[in-house]
């Protein structure tokens, strides 16, 4: 069984891979220094992979494949890859939920107790706590549409949950949420406090211009779905023109963002910067799931994770 491990992996961690596979498993791990051709041709010929290969790699369809495993909770990116028929793949959807989760209600509670600003000012050693209670809000109680219904979204609603919010989930299919269309969301935007969109790429400027004008006047956006599911113009515009409190964003259209984007200049505006997924033990995640499944199949089990790159869920 040949393994091209994509994923840059510390020393521990390619030692705990190889030991625990058996001598049948031949292993190529990547490096900062790989040529870009040699770590190409050990793609090509792998039987299981691990990582997030460039997109372009996949248009010499590598013929030995049997699993893929991604590294990342994300895969849009490969929707148009075509692989050859039984090709299993798994994502690190449930791996990342947590994090993502806490990241983006953490931004959120950033932005309503003003402690983005007041890390601002303790910079400046500027005191004006007194002037800034007035404008402070509490999560406790609001209204909240989590958009998607997936792992994260779960996650969020879970989190929420302990906060005392009233929480609708809004998925196409999902038996977990309460609103399935768009029509349905847009008559529910107009009584919500806080919207935590979730989405994945598939979705792309599901966030637009009406959606944006369907908001209550004073609520809140913040997004951890991909970049793409949100219209950034719309948004600007609205938060220009005042009708939002503010926008939580962990990911945004372009990464890094442009300099020039007016997001950044944005006092209402918190941005993480797509650190949504991370945490000191990620890596040791991406081993684990990939044992785990790497097991699973050999010995006639299911696999954690598995997705359907086409269908983008």
């Amino acid at each position: 069984m040949f393994i091209y491990c994509h994923s840059l992996l510390e020393e521990a961690l390619k030692n705990r891979l190889g030991e625990a596979l058996s001598t049948q498993h031949q292993i190529f791990f990547r490096t900062e220094t790989t040529g870009n051709e040699e770590a190409k041709s050990n793609f090509l010929k792998a039987e299981y992979i691990l990582g997030n290969p460039p997109k372009e790699w996949f248009s010499e369809n590598p013929q030995n494949l049997v699993f893929w495993q991604l590294d990342s909770a994300g895969f849009d990116q490969y929707s148009s890859v075509l692989l050859k028929e039984g090709v299993r793949v798994a994502n690190m959807g449930n791996w990342f939920a947590r994090p993502c989760a806490e990241t983006i209600v953490g931004g959120v509670l950033a932005l309503y107790r003003g402690i983005d600003k007041l890390t601002l000012l303790k910079q400046n050693a500027e005191w004006i706590g007194s002037r800034m209670r007035a404008e402070l809000k509490i999560i406790h109680g609001q209204n909240v549409v989590v958009l998607g219904a997936g792992t994260i979204g779960q996650a969020v609603h879970a989190i929420l949950q302990g906060l005392d919010c009233n929480i609708r989930l809004m998925a196409r299919t999902s038996p977990n949420a309460t609103l399935h269309t768009r029509e349905e969301l847009l008559e529910e935007l107009p009584n919500t406090d806080l919207v935590i969109n979730t989405l994945p790429g598939t979705a792309h400027h599901f966030a637009d211009q009406a959606f944006f004008e369907s908001m209550k006047p004073g609520s809140v956006y913040a997004s951890v779905g991909r970049g793409n599911t949100t219209d950034e113009n719309a948004l600007i515009e609205i938060l220009r023109a005042g009708k939002l409190d503010g926008a939580v964003l962990d990911v945004t259209y372009k990464e890094p963002l442009d300099t020039d984007n007016p997001l950044w200049k944005m006092d209402n505006v918190i941005l993480t910067q797509h650190t949504g997924g991370g945490h000191k033990d990620e890596n040791v995640g991406k081993v684990d799931l990939f044992l785990n499944n790497t097991f699973a199949l050999e010995n006639g089990g299911n696999i954690v994770d598995e997705i359907d790159l086409r269908k983008g869920y």
